[in-house]
């Protein structure tokens, strides 16, 4: 698959998932990955797959078109942006599936997808965090 920024990615057995590091010193995680740690200031990080499943923990909708240098199409679609907890790692910054409010609830179970960024040819998929299928629960 061709994505926005593959850097972001790692493969795992399970599908693509979020490349991470965490600190060998303190334990700390950080995304997207680092060469040092914020925490510690400790130099040894290591890559990691982060979590592909977690709660989400805070959520807003974009429900109006971002100033420059925004490239959108003139047809624009609010969507849902949330910070989803990883058990035992950290918190991360991702789209959301959804953007109607009556379907977003703190604690919410959510898991790892890729959507397209843009409903055109070139809509290369980027990461996106969706509800937990019923049959994954």
């Amino acid at each position: 698959m061709n994505f926005v920024d593959d850097t972001l990615l790692i493969e795992t057995p399970e599908g693509p998932a979020l490349r991470g590091s965490r600190c060998r010193d303190c334990g700390a995680h950080t995304f997207p990955r680092q060469d040092g740690c914020p925490r510690c200031t400790g130099s040894e990080m290591a890559d990691v797959a982060l979590a592909r499943r977690g709660t989400l923990w805070s959520w807003t909708v974009q429900g109006f078109r971002p100033k420059p240098p925004y490239t959108g199409s003139e047809a624009y679609e609010p969507y849902g942006v949330g910070y989803v907890a990883l058990p035992g790692q950290l918190i991360v910054e991702a789209r959301l599936a959804a953007a109607d409010p009556a379907e977003l609830t703190i604690g919410t179970e959510m898991e790892l997808m890729f959507v397209p960024f843009r409903d055109d040819a070139d809509g290369r998929p980027v990461y996106t965090f969706g509800f937990v299928a019923a049959d994954h629960v």
